[in-house]
């Protein structure tokens, strides 16, 4: 079970990074996310029911550490959606207010399941019993009302809280990552540049981040002072681009199998053609 259910996230996870790199509306994306998150989900349910030599141990294992990564996905992707399709029309203010409203209510989330919260982050295991077996609950207990309403055979007390507080990361990240990019956005309504008439950037956002984060490294700029969001703004108002959540993308650079700095090498080898060029003539 637990083999496949490796095989099963890699798969919708590089379904998710297609997702993402064709497409960067925020809603679209959402969508297409859902659908894969909503078969990935049924294909892990359907399998894990036929499973039938099942310990507790592995019981609590499934519930507590499998099941919720791929219910997150799809409470993520549903959230993101929902916050998205009822973003209002107005100002970067009016929109960052809006953010903020949603940022609240993670907050209410976690202090009204504030000892779940703990219980997990601090690796305990002394209610595992309780929380992870199928049909074994505790009204005392904290507890979700959706418990009651789903099939039994693939849920329990406490995998869907579990899912709630993954998925809440990832949401958190989200709307952090807007507000920040409102606030790029902000700065270069204020002062245009110049440049950005002359200059465009006619290859790729990925190339572009890549090469980012490689000057940024290597502390070119003010002798390594400036923060990478002020490196991102200046390139974004230069060249008229927008980079959009540039940390995922730099995340999937990251996650590359094979030649993860592509574009830095192939720069090196144009440049060095040029040179070998430029002895020549």
């Amino acid at each position: 079970m637990k083999l496949f259910s490796e095989s099963l996230m890699s798969q919708l996870e590089q379904q998710l990074k297609v997702i993402h790199l064709q497409t960067e509306n925020p809603i679209q994306s959402a969508e297409l996310a859902i659908k894969s998150s909503v078969t990935a989900l049924e294909r892990l349910k359907s399998s894990f029911i036929k499973y039938k030599s099942l310990n507790k141990k592995e019981e609590i294992e499934f519930f507590r550490d499998i099941k919720p990564k791929f219910a997150a996905k799809l409470i993520y992707y549903s959230e993101i959606y929902t916050i998205e399709t009822n973003k209002p029309l107005g100002s970067h203010k009016t929109i960052a207010k809006y953010y903020n409203s949603e940022l609240l209510k993670l907050k209410v989330f976690f202090k009204q399941n504030q000892e779940f919260y703990r219980y997990c982050r601090t690796a305990n295991n002394c209610l595992d019993s309780k929380y992870y077996i199928r049909e074994k609950y505790d009204l005392k207990l904290m507890m979700d009302s959706v418990y009651f309403q789903i099939d039994h055979r693939f849920a329990t007390s406490h995998d869907y809280k579990m899912a709630r507080i993954i998925a809440n990361d990832e949401i958190k990240n989200f709307l952090v990552e807007q507000m920040e990019k409102l606030e790029r956005k902000a700065i270069i309504t204020q002062s245009p540049s110049p440049l950005s008439k002359s200059l465009k950037w006619t290859g790729s956002k990925v190339d572009l981040i890549e090469l980012i984060y490689a000057l940024h490294s290597e502390g070119v700029f003010n002798n390594g002072a400036t923060g990478l969001k002020e490196v991102i703004t200046f390139f974004e108002s230069s060249l008229e681009i927008e980079l959009g959540q540039f940390n995922r993308v730099f995340l999937e650079i990251r996650n590359r199998k094979s030649d993860r700095t592509k574009f830095m090498n192939t720069l090196k080898n144009k440049l060095i053609i040029r040179m070998d060029d430029a002895d020549e003539n």
